[in-house]
């Protein structure tokens, strides 16, 4: 089979694979129909995740259609159309019931990371019982690609752990997908205002168009004192940072209000600065978090009643023979306004 493979940092190719067996009963091999490329498949080719091993095939997010199923994985069946889940659980371990999938000793996020991902024809699932979503019949399943990760992580690592609350005030810091993913989860709890922070101005305009009440393109203007503005020198109740990078981080800190929550969502490579000799004193808080996908069977619900619209995150199509250009397209998104790139993996 076909197969995005990691070669280490800067290094990838689509290569010839042999077909994933299954390895445990609680198993299943999925015949891969669409995928998509996740920033955190850059932060990879980067060297940014060295637990990442070359020779891995990338990918950690798609449907599919269910080939085999291992002897003790109830409620599958070979033909069933499935979401992926970029996260594996087993459902059992101590950290499964306590709801922290992420941290499942036997899985988490395993997928396109300690084994074989999801940017192949075909692809294993372990603990496939509890990490696969079987799609009701009707349902757009280009859209449901976006809830295999960046939906539950802006959810999820976002805007609950951000606390945002009806009446708050919301800064997000980065309209990337996942930023974006944050601003349409967020308006489930209708904050008075969500501030979308950006240096692409292509990315700004898709924000309004997503509900953002203000935008700031910090290429151009002082965030800091723009957000200053617009909340009456007060700052931002739930500060949403969703880049990964020490500047990003900082201006976090700048922008959060007293009492206020500052939510990691991006992945660091580097170290960032805490400066707690400004914040010691402020009554915030600062989460933490790699996405658990415990609310995947909620955003498929309001998938499902026309509540929300994740199709509208995708503005690239590829085919799996095509996915070298589906990386240069989705790493280019400064020039190519790229933010979701969808691979028909067959």
């Amino acid at each position: 089979m076909k197969a995005l493979v990691y070669h280490g940092p800067g290094k990838k190719s689509l290569d010839e694979r042999p077909m994933p067996e299954l390895a445990a009963s609680t198993d299943a091999i999925v015949k891969v129909t669409r995928t998509t490329i996740c920033g955190t498949d850059l932060h990879i080719l980067k060297g940014d995740v060295p637990t990442c091993e070359p020779g891995r095939i990338l990918g950690h997010e798609g449907v599919g259609v269910v080939h085999r199923v291992g002897d003790a994985v109830a409620g599958l069946e070979p033909g069933d159309h499935v979401l992926i889940s970029c996260i594996s659980s087993c459902g059992r371990c101590d950290y499964c019931r306590r709801g922290m999938y992420s941290h499942c000793t036997t899985g988490g996020w395993i997928l396109g990371h300690r084994i074989d991902g999801t940017q192949a024809e075909y692809v294993r699932i372990p603990h496939a019982q509890s990490s696969l979503y079987r799609i009701p019949a009707g349902m757009d399943e280009e859209a449901l690609v976006m809830l295999s990760d960046i939906l539950p992580t802006g959810f999820e690592c976002g805007v609950l752990n951000g606390r945002v609350q009806p009446g708050s005030t919301v800064a997000i810091v980065g309209a990337g997908p996942i930023g974006l993913a944050s601003l349409l989860t967020a308006q489930f709890y209708s904050p008075a205002q969500i501030i979308m922070i950006d240096p692409d101005a292509n990315r700004l305009e898709v924000a309004r168009r997503f509900g953002a009440t203000a935008c700031i393109d910090n290429a151009h203007a002082d965030a800091f004192a723009e957000v200053r503005k617009l909340t009456e020198s007060v700052g931002a109740d739930c500060v949403i940072e969703a880049v990964g990078i020490p500047a990003t981080f900082e201006l976090c800190q700048a922008l959060v209000a007293p009492g206020g929550t500052i939510a990691n969502v991006g992945v660091h490579g580097v170290k960032c600065d805490l400066h707690l000799e400004q914040l010691w004193d402020r009554n915030i808080a600062i989460t933490t978090r790699l996405v658990d996908t415990v609310s995947t069977p909620m955003l498929m619900k309001t998938v499902k009643a026309g509540r929300l619209d994740p199709a509208r995150l995708i503005t690239h199509r590829f085919g799996l023979n095509e996915i070298l250009s589906a990386y240069e397209t989705f790493a280019g998104a400064a020039d190519t306004h790229a933010l979701k790139v969808l691979i028909e993996a067959s």
